[in-house]
C-alpha cells in the first residue's frame, strides 16, 4: 500500500470539514497537516496547556482571594467567571501557532507553497486548507477545554453545549487575521509584533474584570478585540446568560473573519504568483 495514502480516520475527518463547495482540492493540504502533526504531537498539546494553567493558577488560587464576582446583575465566582475566557484564549491559540509560525515557515523558508501550485491546488485552496486544519485544532482544544471544565464545575448552564461553535468562530476570526498579518512577516524577527499584539488582546479583552471595571474611556478600545467578543459569548452560554446582544458579537466575529480571510488570500496571490 503506498504510504502517502492517509489513514482512514483522516480521511474521514477530511470529508467532514465544512469547506465550501468547489474548494475541495483544499482537503489535500489539510489530510498533509493532520499527517505531519501525527509525529508533531508535543507543540500540538502546549498551545492547550497554557490556559489550563491559567485557569487552575488565576481562577482557583486567585479567586480564592477574590470571591465572586457581579456579572449580568448575578454574583459569580471568580473561577467560573475567567473559566470562559481561557476557553476563547485556547480558541485563539488553537490557530495562531499554525498561522503565524508554521504558515510563516512554509511560505519563507521551507518554500512548502510553491510546490502545492504546480499540482492542480490553487491559492484559493492554500487559504482555505490551512484555515481548515487551524480551525480543527481550535475545535479540539475548546472541546478539552470544556471538559476540563464541566469537570471541575465551572459550567452553569446547559446552554455551554453551543461553546465549542462559537470557539470555532472565535478561531476563524482570529486565524484569518493571523493568517494576513503573517504575510507581510519578513524575518522570524517579526515573531516579536506577535507578543505586542497577543498579550494585550489576552489581558485586554474582559479576560479577568467585566468590561464595567474598566474607564470609560478605555471600553471602546477593549470592544475593538475580536477577542472580547469571543470571550463575551463564551461566558455568557456558561453562565446561561442569554439576551439578543449574543447575535451581534458572533456576527461580528465572523465578519472579522471574512475580512480577515479575503486580505490574507489577496496577499497569498501577490506573494506566490507574483
Amino acid at each position: 500500500m503506498s504510504t502517502n495514502v492517509p489513514p482512514a480516520p483522516v480521511r474521514l475527518m477530511a470529508r467532514l470539514l465544512p469547506i465550501p463547495a468547489g474548494a475541495g482540492l483544499a482537503r489535500m493540504l489539510f489530510e498533509r497537516n493532520v499527517l505531519v502533526y501525527r509525529r508533531g504531537w508535543v507543540a500540538f498539546v502546549s498551545g492547550f496547556l497554557e490556559p489550563v494553567f491559567y485557569l487552575f493558577s488565576l481562577g482557583i488560587g486567585l479567586g480564592a482571594l477574590i470571591g465572586s464576582v457581579n456579572y449580568g446583575g448575578q454574583l459569580v465566582p471568580y473561577a467560573s467567571f475567567v473559566a470562559p475566557a481561557m476557553l476563547a484564549t485556547s480558541a485563539m491559540n488553537g490557530v495562531v501557532f499554525d498561522m503565524v509560525f508554521m504558515l510563516f515557515f512554509k511560505l519563507r523558508y521551507n518554500k512548502i507553497y510553491e510546490s502545492v501550485l504546480n499540482t492542480p491546488l490553487g491559492v484559493r485552496d492554500i487559504a482555505i486548507g490551512e484555515s481548515a486544519w487551524a480551525l480543527v485544532r481550535s475545535t479540539i482544544y475548546a472541546t478539552s477545554f470544556l471538559i476540563i471544565a464541566t469537570i471541575a464545575g465551572f459550567v452553569h448552564s446547559w446552554w455551554a453545549l453551543l461553546a465549542v461553535p462559537v470557539a470555532v468562530l472565535i478561531g476563524f476570526a482570529c486565524g484569518s487575521l493571523a493568517m494576513a498579518g503573517t504575510t507581510w512577516m519578513r524575518t522570524h524577527q517579526d515573531f516579536d509584533y506577535l507578543n505586542l499584539v497577543l498579550m494585550p488582546l489576552f489581558l485586554l479583552s474582559a479576560t479577568f474584570y467585566p468590561l464595567s471595571t474598566y474607564p470609560p474611556s478605555v471600553q471602546w478600545l477593549v470592544q475593538l478585540s475580536p477577542l472580547y467578543h469571543g470571550v463575551t459569548l463564551e461566558r455568557d452560554l456558561m453562565l446561561g446568560y442569554i439576551h439578543p446582544g449574543l447575535f451581534v458579537h458572533a456576527a461580528v466575529l465572523a465578519l472579522v473573519g471574512l475580512l480577515g480571510l479575503a486580505i490574507a488570500s489577496r496577499r497569498l496571490e501577490k506573494l506566490l504568483l507574483s
